[in-house]
């Protein structure tokens, strides 16, 4: 994935208070293969870049968690 750096900082409208910027490279976010085919993109393209791993979740499998309320197999019919 290739997110372009923020150029302007994001300003707060004073009537409805969203946040919003006129810098539109925010807005674009290119999907790649792989990491070679993004990083020639950038140097074909002049865009200088910076790489990074992307941060790995631990999957988290809870014993009697919330969906077990839902399950098919449930003995007792779940109440409030």
């Amino acid at each position: 994935v290739l997110d372009y750096a923020p150029e302007d900082a994001k300003a707060i409208d004073p009537l409805m208070g969203w946040t919003g910027s006129g810098d539109m490279k925010g807005q674009l976010r290119l999907s790649f293969p792989d990491r070679e085919a993004a990083v020639a993109y950038a140097r074909k393209h002049g865009i200088p870049f910076q790489v990074f791993d992307p941060k790995r979740r631990a999957f988290v499998l809870r014993q009697n968690g919330y969906g077990d309320n839902f399950a098919s197999q449930r003995r007792v019919p779940w109440s409030h």
